[in-house]
């Protein structure tokens, strides 16, 4: 359609409609937009009566009327209903200005000016609101043209740049932002008018007039239409989002600061080594946080002093002149040219070298940070490349353990109080775990103390065997296992050998097993069967855990009944506390050759006999001690002279790498050369198997069997009858004779003497009298009596009762023990030195009498 208007014609919005009437009152011209108002073509409008075709039955004759005064001459300007043909109800309402004209031949006629009411009240309402919009919003509102100039602007927009809205006429947007943003917007401003396309969110820096500081705008910018659908212009609404961007620098800083304590969660602390710990700190601190720090640690903690290093407030710990000794454990840099020396903290001193043992000045930032237990800032020096630095006291439970730097250099952001608090933070969690690896180390110290202190000293010796052992503790990483072996000599020759193995690690694991190892050699000098052994142990393992548990000293006469009842009723109460541990127990005896097991849960003895491969014992594993409620069960092996046996703990077969079958199976493979010396065949075991793991402590007792020889053992049997006492007299002097040892024939002589006589007065059946030589003398006497011989302190005039006393006097040793068939009593002597034998006291004979 061809127009003249300017863009913008009000005719863009309001479709004015136009008609004649004739003289004869019909309609004579019909225009297009009359065709488009009233829905009807040209061709069904023409020739016919307006009134009866377009007004409601009711409006006719008045509008019969009006048509005759207006063709009589009269204008006439009017509200008028109108309706579709065919259509009764009311469509629309139209205003309908009616001018009277002439035709060629001078009738009257009229020419109709129509125009829709709806679209006359739409406009109106359109432009009310878009002036309340305009005027009233608390956004900046602004109408570029199309040149890009300030067609209009609300007040708004005007608070933000001064003056009224109307000075804002005809300005560009040069007159507001700095060139590098005005080119941005300008570009914007160009695209969003050739495309159409809106353009939201769009952010923008400047400064308002009398205004220093920087202020940040969010701009949405859309094309502007006429009602012609022609581009009139580009309309934008600012929005001041300078506290937003504010807001959001802060969340961003406080994001940044919860992302840094986490890394610093996840990082600081995964060692228990005091250095690596500080050194995990920095890691984190650099450079997400700053571009240098340092960490000191008080000398003191490094070198395991029991006392704190130091307290809030407290002097005690710095001396006059200075703070108390540090070390300077750490230094890192962000800065390619910085070096150690750049922390420097008092312009008067040199910086600590990494390594080096220093103390801080009385009045310098560093040593006030350490007393108050606040953080200090330390100014940069003019010359330096330190911008300023943050002196932070590593507090764990009130206590500074050291201090901790964090330095900016020039050109980075200063320090804030969020920073102060950050700092502190970090310093704190680091402090914490550097306390606890200090307290972990101490009591880890003592653990191994512990330990060790329970384990035998040295090379242990035993009659008819060669013994060697290994303990190895797992890394400095972990905590102390309950792992011990013990050789304990028993009568006649005989020795046990234990390993066990308390589950679970740390001091308390440490203590209960030198609990366990106590009670053994406690039940193994009561000469106990293995099996009764292990039950009396289980009893003392269940009450480890409770209050008012057992020790081992607790019921020692009382066998397997050990614990208290309060004991069982706390264990209910608290499994937790309930200790298990596994235990093999064995007892040799060198005359038979026979070893006796009982296994608590522990992994099976290995045995291996000349010229055969290693075999694993089929020892009942039982329950491990601690669980109760099961017997125990023995097994007797009877070794060949010259066979190896080996008794370990899990840490030497069983670690993450591989099964504990591989692991049993590599130990047999290892055990393929018995005959070498036994330490060497010990070293070989500990190479050839997987060791270095540090899972686990390793426990390993070896021994080789070397029975006593057949010419060390003199063995007879006696009647029951009062001649056997001579006899017995007579037999032991000629086999002391025989090993040439004479200087023991009389003592001899008299404590077998007595000892067959108590056998013959106090026990039952058949007397046996057996003599053992090896590194002692052992004299032992069997009978088929359960009574057990008890040494007791005769009165005055008393004629016997001094038989065991005189046997306590003049051995080394003595005791009974029980056996299958009866009791065994005996008594033991060292074999003669060269030395002269010493005096006994007045008291010891007077004791006898």
């Amino acid at each position: 359609m061809w127009q003249s208007s300017p863009p913008g014609s009000i005719y863009d919005y309001i479709r004015v409609a136009s008609f004649s009437i004739g003289p004869d009152g019909l309609i004579e011209q019909w225009s297009r937009r009359a065709a488009g108002l009233f829905g009807i073509a040209a061709d069904e409008a023409v020739g016919k009566d307006p009134v009866e075709a377009f007004m409601p039955s009711e409006l006719r004759t008045d509008g019969h009327r009006r048509v005759g005064e207006i063709l009589d001459g009269k204008e006439w300007t009017g509200l008028v209903p109108f309706r579709m043909p065919g259509d009764n109800a009311v469509h629309g309402l139209a205003e309908l200005y009616v001018m009277p004209s002439e035709t060629g031949s001078g009738e009257r006629a009229a020419l109709c000016i129509v125009v829709d009411v709806r679209a006359l009240r739409r406009i109106e309402t359109d432009l009310a609101a878009s002036q309340a919009i305009f005027g009233q919003s608390p956004f900046g509102f602004v109408l570029f043209g199309t040149d890009f100039t300030v067609v209009r602007a609300n007040q708004r927009f005007a608070t933000v740049f001064g003056g009224q809205a109307d000075d804002h006429r005809g300005r560009t947007v040069d007159d507001y932002l700095a060139r590098p943003e005005a080119e941005r917007l300008t570009a914007t401003l160009k695209r969003v008018l050739e495309t159409g396309d809106s353009v939201t969110d769009l952010q923008l820096v400047g400064t308002a007039p009398g205004d220093e500081e920087s202020r940040h705008w969010s701009m949405n910018l859309y094309r502007v239409h006429s009602g012609a659908g022609r581009p009139v212009g580009v309309a934008g609404l600012a929005t001041d989002v300078t506290r937003r961007h504010i807001a959001a620098r802060e969340a961003a800083s406080a994001r940044r600061n919860l992302a840094l304590l986490n890394e610093a969660s996840a990082r600081i602390g995964n060692s228990l080594d005091l250095e690596t710990t500080a050194r995990e700190l920095l890691d984190v601190a650099v450079p997400g946080f700053c571009d240098l720090a340092s960490v000191d640690l008080y000398q003191g903690l490094l070198t395991g002093d029991e006392a704190p290093p130091g307290r809030w407030g407290s002097l005690r710990q710095e001396p006059v002149g200075g703070s108390a000794e540090l070390r300077r454990v750490g230094f890192a840099s962000a800065v390619s040219d910085a070096v150690p020396d750049s922390t420097a903290t008092d312009g008067d001193t040199d910086p600590p070298a990494l390594g080096a043992v220093h103390r801080y000045p009385f009045n310098s930032p560093c040593a006030k940070a350490l007393r108050t237990g606040r953080v200090k800032s330390v100014p940069g020096d003019d010359r330096g490349l330190v911008q300023s630095t943050l002196a932070v006291p590593m507090v764990a439970h009130d206590t500074v353990v050291g201090l901790v730097q964090f330095s900016r250099t020039k050109g980075s952001e200063p320090f804030g109080e969020r920073d102060r608090a950050l700092a502190t933070e970090l310093a704190a969690r680091a402090a914490v775990c550097i306390d606890n690896a200090r307290l972990y180390r101490r009591e880890h110290e003592r653990a191994l103390i512990l330990q060790r202190s329970l384990l035998p000293p040295g090379d242990p010796e035993a009659a008819g065997l060669d013994i060697a052992c290994r303990y190895l503790p797992g890394n400095a990483a972990t905590e102390v296992g309950g792992d011990w072996f013990d050789v304990i000599e028993l009568p006649g020759h005989r020795t046990a050998l234990v390993v066990g193995d308390v589950m679970g690690r740390g001091l308390r694991a440490a203590v209960a097993m030198g609990e366990l190892r106590t009670a053994v050699r406690t039940l193994a000098l009561l000469d106990l069967e293995p099996a009764e052994v292990l039950s009396a142990l289980d009893e003392v393992a269940r009450g480890l855990g409770t209050p008012g548990g057992s020790t081992a000293s607790d019921g020692v006469g009382g066998g397997a009944q050990w614990p208290s009842r309060a004991s069982h009723k706390s264990r209910d109460a608290d499994l937790s506390e309930v200790y298990l541990a596994t235990c093999v127990y064995a007892v040799y005896d060198s005359v038979t050759r026979r070893c006796t097991f009982a296994n608590a849960g522990h992994l099976p003895p290995v045995v291996v006999e000349p010229g055969e491969p290693a075999l694993l014992l089929d020892v009942p594993p039982g329950m491990p001690l601690g669980v109760g409620g099961e017997p125990f069960e023995e097994v007797e092996v009877e070794l060949k002279e010259g066979a190896l046996l080996a008794l370990y703990t899990d840490g030497l077969v069983e670690s993450r790498d591989h099964p504990l079958d591989e692991g049993l199976q590599a130990l047999r493979n290892a055990l393929v050369e018995p005959a070498l010396p036994l330490e060497d065949v010990c070293d070989h075991v500990l190479s050839t198997l997987d060791t270095r793991h540090g899972e686990d402590d390793i426990a390993l007792l070896m021994a080789r069997i070397q029975g006593l020889p057949a010419d060390a053992v003199g063995d007879w049997r006696l009647p029951r009858e009062p001649r056997s006492v001579g006899r017995a007299r007579e037999l032991a002097r000629s086999q002391l004779i025989a090993w040439d040892l004479d200087n023991l024939v009389d003592t001899t002589e008299l404590l077998v003497s007595e000892l067959v006589t108590n056998a013959l007065r106090y026990g039952e059946g058949e007397i046996r009298l057996r003599l053992l030589r090896d590194r002692t003398l052992v004299c032992e006497v069997w009978d088929a009596g359960l009574v057990q011989p008890r040494r007791r302190r005769a009165r005055d005039t008393d004629e016997g009762g001094r038989g065991l006393q005189l046997v306590g006097l003049l051995s080394a040793a003595w005791g009974s023990r029980r056996t299958p068939r009866g009791k065994t009593v005996w008594f033991e002597l060292p074999l003669p030195d060269g030395q002269p034998a010493a005096e006994r006291t007045v008291e010891q004979l007077l004791s006898m009498f």
